[in-house]
């Protein structure tokens, strides 16, 4: 596992105030959110056990190099090596009762003929380990907790137990005290805060899992501004707790080799130290502000950014209520739908769009709503916050994905797996997992009408798949897809819940048509450019093709604006 350094390569720039564009791209400057939390906990999976005892020395031997690497590693620091003693012993010992406690259940399940017994004594481990789990990852704090909350919004991957257990999660992000915030941006700047803040508010806003927020006030200009400041401790522990991380999942897989999970740690290791470095957070603010400012049709709000640091941001004070806060939006006359309609072409701009920069984080605590009756066209703002974690997609992926999506909404299932190949390599056997795990919905739906709500029988239908073997098959699955497929797909099942929490009116059948919108606008570029490639459009044989590829566009843009014509009039006559 390799680590990393989160205390060298900081940025030169002075912590002074920014005037132009080309002097904030010069200091690779920054933003922020006004930090609200993560999203839930998650934990570890299960399986049969294969050669108990061996195995167990495995474990055994693994967690006594991990805390014997430690204390030679730290020697020169008792403490420290104390401390990483104690992180590596309660996560190896964790993790050997909890494997234990399942290979004991499992073989006691097979001797057992009671399916409902069964049932009840396998719902119990899962229970008995999500508990020692949790406080395991609240005792460890910072990246365990960032790592619970990762995994718990895979609700379709771990039992109901271990997601439900977390939810604590929640509400315990770690608060660093301001007197370790003063000495971190002394460190990081040579400036003490009152040199550059005539007023910081020592109390934390938000806190999150790997940083917290502060309002305060630039002495130079009187500006109000958020700081977002790394939590000091995670310079500390990091690269540990990356390594217990990757052990914890090779250990599961040396037990439960048929639920290898390991494709986690990895993500996690790939993208934790982008998310670590608030310099990179401030390239990833600025190059999306650049790209929405060429689309002002869209209410999309980015804080300006003043100076980073690679554990300090400095940005614009802009503040908002969460999107799911549907008293504050209809005591505002902000319309539900619209807030649904305006995220769905965000996100999807993001996914399509051509050089996009995709967020790959947008749940609840990283968006915020706020009224604007002078905004044209609605009388709010989406304002989005913590751009730590960016992908870009490559365009022949972004192609077959908008046609994959096309095909979807047809219900045209040849097509389907087809697009599905070329964008995973999915084959026809993994083709039905894949097409629910992507859409978030049933087989049978997807190959019907994947516009219709989700009702309750429908979401019961997909639990009870998941506890009938279809868990191991995921698992499997998503360890195979190139890793940006999984970024996209933890982005679609963000983006879906934050349109459910909206509870809009008419349902999903708005946000399908505006993502059809977004793919038959990709593919219509696609087909332009081929046909550029034969000549002039102006040629009869080009100006078929492109009438062709027009009328396909147009089919959509004309579907998508008769329903929201409709939306429309039925608003007017009040009867929305």
């Amino acid at each position: 596992m390799r680590g990393f350094n989160l205390v060298s390569a900081f940025a030169r720039a002075s912590p002074k105030p920014w005037t132009c564009r080309r002097c904030l791209l010069q200091a690779r400057g920054a933003t922020t959110k006004q930090s609200k939390r993560y999203s839930t906990g998650g934990s570890y999976t299960y399986a049969n056990p294969a050669k108990p005892r061996r195995k167990g020395r495995v474990v055994l031997a693994a967690a006594t190099g991990t805390v014997g690497a430690t204390a030679i590693a730290f020697g020169d620091d008792v403490k420290h090596a104390y401390g990483a003693v104690e992180r590596s012993g309660r996560v190896a010992s964790t993790l050997a009762v909890c494997i234990n406690d399942y290979r004991v259940t499992l073989n006691q399940n097979e001797k057992t003929e009671d399916e409902e017994e069964k049932n009840r004594m396998l719902k119990a481990c899962h229970q008995r380990c999500a508990d020692r789990t949790l406080k395991v990852l609240e005792k460890n704090g910072s990246i365990f907790i960032k790592l619970g909350q990762h995994l718990s919004a895979m609700n379709y991957l771990l039992p109901l137990e271990w997601t439900t257990t977390f939810i604590p999660l929640q509400d315990k992000c770690p608060v660093s005290s301001f007197e370790s915030i003063e000495a971190m941006f002394e460190q990081d700047t040579g400036e003490h805060i009152s040199d550059y803040f005539s007023d910081f508010s020592p109390e934390p806003i938000g806190a999150a899992s790997l940083a917290q927020v502060h309002l305060a006030t630039v002495k130079e200009s009187g500006q109000k501004v958020a700081v977002k400041v790394q939590h000091p401790a995670l310079a500390e522990w990091a690269g540990l707790d990356l390594a217990l991380t990757g052990f914890t999942f090779s250990t599961l897989k040396r037990f439960f080799p048929e639920y290898d999970l390991e494709w986690l740690s990895s993500e996690m290791e790939y993208s934790l130290p982008q998310e670590l470095d608030f310099v990179r957070e401030a390239e990833n603010a600025l190059r999306a502000k650049e790209y929405f400012s060429h689309i002002p049709e869209l209410p999309l709000v980015i804080p300006d950014v003043l100076w980073a640091k690679k554990r300090i941001l400095v940005m614009e004070n802009v503040s908002g209520h969460r999107p799911d806060d549907l008293e504050f939006l209809d005591a505002n006359h902000i319309d539900r739908d619209e807030v649904s309609a305006a995220l769905a072409r965000i996100f999807n701009e993001m996914i399509f769009g051509s050089d996009a920069p995709l967020h790959c984080d947008p749940h609840g605590g990283n968006i915020a709503i706020r009224k604007n009756p002078k905004r044209k066209g609605c009388n709010f703002d989406v304002i989005l916050y913590d751009h730590g974690l960016y992908r870009d997609i490559p365009l022949e992926l972004r192609r077959s994905y908008a046609k994959l999506w096309l095909a979807v909404i047809d219900a045209n299932e040849p097509l389907m797996r087809k697009y599905a190949k070329e964008v995973a390599g999915i084959n026809d056997e993994q083709f039905p997992l894949f097409a629910s795990a992507i859409t978030g919905r049933d087989y049978r739906v997807v190959t019907s009408d994947v516009s219709v709500a989700r009702s309750a029988q429908e979401k019961k239908n997909i639990n009870d798949a998941l506890g009938e073997g279809m868990l191991q098959q995921l698992v499997q699955l998503l360890g195979q897809v190139p890793r940006i497929i999984l970024l996209i797909l933890k982005t679609n099942d963000l983006t879906r819940s934050l349109d459910e929490n909206l509870q809009t009116r008419q349902g999903p059948v708005r946000t399908f048509l505006i993502l059809a919108r977004y793919c038959s606008r990709t593919v219509f570029e696609e087909q332009v450019e081929e046909l550029r490639k034969n000549g002039s459009l102006l040629w009869p044989w080009n100006m078929l093709g492109l009438i062709g590829a027009w009328l396909g566009f147009f089919r959509v843009e004309f579907k998508l604006g008769v329903f929201e014509l409709w939306l429309s009039a039925k608003r007017v006559v009040g009867k929305a």
